[in-house]
C-alpha cells in the first residue's frame, strides 16, 4: 500500500529512504477511502490532512456567489491533495476537495507534518513539490493571461493527456477559465 509513496518520496527527493524512515512513514500516514461524490474538505473546515492518492480522482473547487463552481486542481494517482493555505495556517478553508472516483488515500495529519519533515527525504521533497507547485500556479496565470483558449487546452492536454481522459469537458472548461462551448471549439481545431 505504502510502496507508491516511497517511489514518489524517493523520485522527489533523489534520495532513498532508509528502513526506519519508511517504518515512521506508515506509522504516520493514515489509510483512507473515500466513495464518488464524497468530500476530503468542505468550504469552511479546516484542512487537517494532505492526502497522498494511491488509486481515484479528485477535484478542488469553489462556488461563486451564484452556485457556479470554479475548479482549481484536478488530480489523480500520486498526486497530493490540500488547501495549503488552510493546512498550513489552520484557518477555514475556501474550497472543497471531492472524489470524483472512489479513491484511496495516504494521510498525513497536520499535527504529525514535523514528524515528518524531519527525514532528509521527506524535506527536500515537500521543499521540490513546493518549487514545482508555485512554478506551475505562475505558469497557469501567465497562460490565462497571455495564451488564447485554444492554446491553453493544447498545452495541458500535452501536459495532462490522462486527466483529460477522467474528466468530463465542462470541469477541464472550468479549470482553464473558458467556457463549454470554447472548449468545444478547441478540441475540433486540435484535432485537425
Amino acid at each position: 500500500m505504502y510502496e507508491p509513496l516511497f517511489n514518489y518520496i524517493n523520485r522527489y527527493s533523489k534520495q532513498i529512504l532508509t528502513a526506519e524512515e519508511m517504518t515512521v512513514i506508515t506509522s504516520v500516514m493514515e489509510p483512507k477511502r473515500l466513495r464518488k461524490k464524497q468530500y476530503f474538505l468542505e468550504e469552511g473546515e479546516i484542512c487537517a490532512y494532505t492526502g497522498f492518492i494511491l488509486k481515484g480522482a479528485t477535484r478542488q473547487f469553489s462556488l461563486d456567489e451564484e452556485g457556479n463552481e470554479h475548479i482549481m486542481q484536478l488530480a489523480i494517482e500520486n498526486w497530493w491533495i490540500v488547501d495549503r493555505n488552510s493546512f498550513m495556517n489552520q484557518v477555514p478553508s475556501a474550497y472543497f476537495i471531492e472524489a470524483w472516483e472512489d479513491c484511496e488515500l495516504l494521510l498525513l495529519p497536520r499535527a504529525k507534518l514535523d514528524t515528518l519533515l524531519s527525514i532528509p527525504a521527506i524535506n527536500t521533497m515537500f521543499w521540490q513539490m513546493s518549487e514545482n507547485n508555485h512554478i506551475a500556479a505562475q505558469k497557469r496565470l501567465d497562460d490565462t493571461i497571455s495564451l488564447s483558449a485554444i492554446k491553453r487546452y493544447e498545452n495541458f492536454q500535452r501536459l495532462y493527456p490522462q486527466i483529460i481522459q477522467r474528466f468530463p469537458s465542462h470541469q477541464i472548461a472550468s479549470y482553464l477559465g473558458v467556457s463549454r462551448e470554447t472548449l468545444s471549439r478547441a478540441r475540433s481545431r486540435s484535432v485537425r
